[in-house]
């Protein structure tokens, strides 16, 4: 299992969670929900207290890794197989992504 914290202009907004790469859930931070100020992270995945499953990674997330050379390139660089779309946010999301979102790995100990 793989987790990462999902921030919003640097507010934690939730975690997502890889399970074996079979499925996946999003779950928004209960203090995130309850501030109105705070808006969801993506049309596709509006505020709500029940998590978000899929059985592939959701299509928000999916949309903010690179395609074509620069894909192949960061996989090579940080040794991710290109089939490992989960492993490529975590590492490629922590910084400089197109909009608001940034997402860090959580390290399970």
């Amino acid at each position: 299992m793989r987790r990462g914290a999902v921030y919003y202009n640097g507010i934690i907004a939730g975690v997502i969670t890889e399970e074996h790469r079979k499925s996946y859930i999003f779950q928004y931070d209960k203090d995130y929900l309850l501030n109105k100020d705070c808006p969801s992270i993506s049309l596709t995945l509006p505020k709500r207290d029940d998590p978000y499953q899929a059985d592939h990674l959701f299509p928000f997330f999916f949309n903010m890794l690179s395609e074509g050379e620069n894909k192949k390139l960061q996989c090579r660089r940080w040794k991710i197989d290109e089939d490992d779309h989960f492993g490529l946010l975590l590492k490629t999301a922590q910084t400089d992504t197109i909009g608001p979102i940034t997402i860090k790995q959580i390290n399970e100990t």
